[in-house]
């Protein structure tokens, strides 16, 4: 594999599956070659949970889950969830699943799936191992067995997630991650590629579900881990992202699920997102935005964000390297950069002298923070802005964002944009879509103030 190939998880397939049992070894090889680096393969009974995790024992990308899917829920008795116990406590196994609920086949009554799904979210609390869930047909019910059995103290994830955007919100405030396949290509999907324009790529899972589930591409034929490329792709298109990006971003995901992989803990002061490299130079911020996703975690798309120092001249420029491949440098990171406004002047005119195209996200208070008017100082040296406005009024302001500097800060962030179009030649007002924010009204002040408008997605972070 070389540093081109996407590395990504296939986050559940059925290798067990009888229709791999004459090439498996092929099978996991074309995998490799296609960038999947590692494959979850999951239990849907006693039997198949112990092959998968004979299976994982003995290949290197394999993990296993095991547990018995709706329709085997009849099986799971006493003795059999003492074996189970035992399996799921072996090497590489990352889970208990499937288990869930299915209304839409009910090859098993609708109360012995429940007994089972509730069973086994107990196994996996009390050996302290995710959940995969199966759900079909029957959300309400899964979604209060979830709730009712304190299964968000392990998290989890809905494979193959068949909810809608109400669902969707409802299974990730309990922390759960959602998961999707390669029916994400088929053409009359839009419905669910529209909803995952509107989800977080934090909490998104990629899976092939083979042999089940095959791509457009080979829709009808067996599925394989290999084809997984197909909906990491569209999930790129989707989202505006490159599939480095989502590869990255969704194999993170399954890190911080499962413990499959490994990730990068070291900071980082460059980091690449589509064709962009940004640079983070602080945490600091005059901020502290209700809405700020680092008082969660300092992960962006993928990327290690929280500094154990603030990077001087000479690191910045050694992080970035040749800037020629990038069609932009964003001075953003997990702070306000214009804090470090010498900073930004020096690596500024560095970069111009090799052509680059130079942009900053802000949140407009650098002129109450450095006591003057900055923007002359950066006329030709910056390319864009971006402003976080977040508010179309003072008191809204400050209740979202509480700035240090108080009920001036709203004033001031309006002022910096008007200012700045004299000074910059691309400048942008935006805000985050996060409950109660009047849209309308702060289109209505970016047009006043005289620039570009722009709405980002609450909790799509980069």
């Amino acid at each position: 594999m070389t540093d081109a190939t996407p590395k990504l998880i296939d986050s559940h397939a059925h290798l067990d599956n009888s229709r791999f049992a004459e090439d498996l070894e092929q099978v996991i090889l074309a995998a490799q070659s296609a960038g999947v680096r590692y494959i979850l393969s999951i239990g849907c009974d006693l039997q198949s949970s112990v092959i998968n995790v004979d299976l994982a024992s003995r290949y290197e990308p394999l993990y296993a889950a095991v547990g018995f899917h709706p329709h085997d829920a009849p099986g799971l008795d006493d003795n059999s969830l003492t074996q189970l116990r035992h399996l799921a406590q072996q090497p590489k196994v990352v889970a208990v699943g499937e288990i869930g609920l299915d209304y839409y086949r009910n090859r098993a009554p609708a109360d012995i799936q429940q007994q089972a799904f509730r069973r086994q979210i107990q196994l996996a609390r009390e050996i302290d191992k995710p959940v995969i869930i199966h759900d079909r047909d029957a959300h309400e019910d899964v979604l209060t067995i979830l709730a009712e059995e304190k299964a968000s103290e392990v998290g989890g994830v809905l494979h193959c997630f068949s909810g809608d955007l109400v669902m969707a919100h409802k299974c990730m405030d309990m922390g759960f991650y959602l998961s999707f396949t390669g029916a994400i290509t088929y053409p009359k999907n839009d419905e669910v590629r529209a909803m995952l324009r509107r989800l977080p790529l934090e909490r998104i899972l990629l899976e092939t579900d083979c042999p089940y589930l095959a791509p457009q591409p080979y829709r009808g034929k067996r599925n394989e881990p290999a084809y997984l490329l197909h909906p990491a792709e569209t999930l790129a298109k989707i989202k505006g992202l490159t599939l480095a990006d989502v590869a990255r971003i969704t194999s993170r995901n399954c890190y911080d699920l499962f413990g499959i992989g490994t990730i990068e803990t070291a900071a980082t002061i460059a980091y690449q997102i589509r064709d962009s490299l940004y640079l983070n130079i602080t945490n600091r911020c005059t901020n502290s935005c209700i809405f700020c996703a680092k008082f969660n975690d300092f992960v962006v798309k993928g990327h290690e964000l929280k500094l154990d120092h603030e990077p001087d001249v000479d690191e910045v420029m050694a992080a970035i390297g040749d800037p020629a491949p990038y069609h932009e440098i964003v001075f953003c990171g997990y702070g306000e950069p214009l804090l470090r406004l010498d900073l930004i002047l020096t690596v500024a005119r560095r970069l111009k002298e090799q052509g680059c195209r130079i942009r900053i996200n802000t949140d407009g208070q650098a002129n109450l923070v450095h006591g003057r008017n900055i923007l002359p100082e950066l006329n030709g040296l910056i390319d864009a802005i971006s402003v976080s406005l977040n508010a179309a009024d003072a008191t809204t302001y400050q209740n979202l964002c509480q700035s240090r500097f108080g009920e001036q800060s709203f004033a001031a962030v309006s002022e910096f944009l008007r200012l700045a179009k004299d000074h910059i030649p691309d400048v942008t007002a935006t805000m985050v879509t996060y409950p109660g924010i009047d849209i309308g009204a702060c289109e209505k002040l970016a047009n006043k103030l005289g620039v570009q408008f722009r709405i980002r997605e609450y909790n799509e972070v980069g």
